[in-house]
């Protein structure tokens, strides 16, 4: 296993945000959230597809493939009143 899982406390720390929320956003408990920032369990890939999106960084930069944070865009919510 590599060594990411720092990187997932990093990100949270650096936005201000508890395990608490990250499990919530996760469909997860916090506990087992916490695991993962431990680097005791794997996080599966949808999972960190989910928090490239809320961190708005790359997978590659989460899971430590780079260094270089290459935020990207948010995607327009469609609106539905049309």
């Amino acid at each position: 296993m590599g060594y990411y899982y720092k990187r997932l406390k990093e990100l949270r720390n650096d936005n201000d945000y508890t395990q608490k929320y990250i499990a919530e956003y996760l469909n997860i408990r916090q506990e087992y959230y916490s695991k993962y920032e431990l680097g005791k369990i794997e996080i599966p890939a949808h999972m960190i597809k989910q928090l490239a999106l809320l961190y708005h960084v790359s997978s590659d930069y989460i899971l430590e493939l780079s260094d270089e944070e290459r935020k990207i865009l948010q995607y327009p919510v469609p609106d539905n009143k049309k």
